[in-house]
This record gives structure tokens, sequence and C-alpha cells, in this order.
């Protein structure tokens, strides 16, 4: 497989993020972005599947509407016939291999719930832990767009392994046997005394795994506020981005 120059630093971007000891829902959100940048893709979507409730829990998603998801969550997933069907895979899958495209559009879960979003052509990526499915990415391009080559359904098989191990060693760190809340690095006093109260609280939340959204309705405050927060303390804490924040709490804690 050849790689292009952006591809070879993108590739090297998603593996440093996989090999930080990262909360699982902030790693999935970390490598999620890459990989729509990686494979020119629109739209992702992750979950992690809880074997006693039967369903897909845990959700990181871009450039997808909170509602149409929340829609798939309470109702289209227990009527989902593709995704099991993706889920057995434990290969990095094109949607139509699985299912042909003229038939995927025939169907409810298209009609109702991908398309209303924009998504039409997809690939999956499932991460199996023995007989576990530990997390999930669900990467997709609109209509215009063409459906993933050969070469992206390697690039996302050659990211595979190293982001199932990833995620079992985020489970094992917390000691987790099913999903739950990251385990939380502690917050050194001498990180604290360079945050405001309120920042204080936010990097606390990034730090659980929550998103931005999430952050506003846990603290009742609003989107932009809640960016405002971090902006200012990724400033104060001379980081970059979200990694980089739990890698700087991480050295100061212990």
């Amino acid at each position: 497989m050849y790689l292009t120059t952006r591809e070879i630093k993108l590739v090297s971007e998603i593996f440093a993020v996989l090999a930080d000891a990262l909360p699982e829902q902030l790693m999935r959100q970390e490598v999620g972005v890459r990989m729509l940048d990686l494979l020119r893709a629109d739209y992702l979507g992750s979950y992690v599947w809880d074997d006693e409730k039967k369903e897909f829990v845990n959700r990181v998603s871009f450039n997808m509407s909170d509602d149409n998801l929340s829609e798939y969550e309470q109702y289209y997933q227990y009527r989902d016939t593709v995704t099991p069907l993706l889920q057995n895979c434990r290969q990095a899958v094109r949607v139509s291999d699985v299912i042909p495209q003229t038939e995927l559009v025939r169907t409810e879960l298209f009609n109702d719930f991908l398309r209303r979003d924009g998504l039409h052509w997809g690939m999956d990526v499932f991460a199996w832990s023995g007989n576990d499915n530990i997390g999930d990415l669900r990467i997709w391009r609109g209509k215009k767009r063409d459906n993933f080559s050969d070469n992206d359904l390697a690039l996302a098989e050659l990211i595979r392994p190293a982001f199932t191990a990833a995620l079992a060693r985020a489970r094992t760190a917390a000691g987790l046997s099913k999903p739950a809340s990251p385990n939380v690095p502690l917050i050194s006093q001498g990180v604290l005394k360079k945050l405001t109260a309120r920042e204080s609280e936010v990097v606390g939340l990034i730090v659980e795994g929550l998103l931005d959204k999430e952050i506003a309705h846990r603290l009742g405050i609003s989107y932009t506020t809640v960016r405002t927060h971090i902006d200012r303390s990724f400033q104060k804490l001379d980081v970059s981005s979200r990694s980089k924040l739990i890698r700087v709490l991480q050295a100061e804690a212990r």
C-alpha cells in the first residue's frame, strides 16, 4: 500500500493518539476527527456495545445531528438490520460490501435516519477484544462523493489493530468489564492554581471524556461559553488539544 506524505502525517498522528493513555471516549473523539481527515470523509459516529443491554452506548459523533442520533439510539438501532452484519466483521468493511447500495437506499434505516444527515457511502471499523465488541468507528461520505476505495479500506485496516489495542488498554486501566465512566486522572493543585473555578470544572469534564455540548448541558452554560473556557484553559496550560491536556494533567499528577 502506497501512502502519500499527507497520509503518512495523519497516520502518524493517529498512532500517537492511540499510544497515549487517554480516557476511552476522548480517545475515540481524537482518533475519529483524524480518521475523517485521513479518509476524506464527511461524517462519523462511534459507539461502544453494551452486551448486557444489547445496545450501543457512549456516543461520539462529528457533523451529525444530535436529534437524529438520539432517534437512532432510541428507535432505529433496535430495528437496524445492516449494522449487525457490519458488527460481525473482524476487519474494516465498506457498508456496500455487506449490502448492495441499491438495497441499502430502500431500507428504513437509510431513508429515515442516514439520509437525514446526508450519509450515503459508509465504512465501519469494529474493534473486537476476544468475543467482546469494545468500540467502533462508523465513517460516512455524502451522496456526491465516491464510495470508499480499496486503498481507503486498507488505511482503515492499518489503524484497526492499534485502535483495538488502545480501547482494550483504556478499559483495563479503568477496571471495566462493561462500558462505564473512564478512569479520571487527578488534577494537581499546581494546575488548579492556574485556572479559574469554572475553567477547572470544564477541564475536569474534559478529562471525564465529555464533549463540548455535553459539558454545556452538564454545567447549564452555553456552548460558546464552554469553548471560551476551553480556549483560555489551553492557553494557560500551554496545550493545543485535548490529548495534550490529558498528558499535562497526568504528568502533574505523578
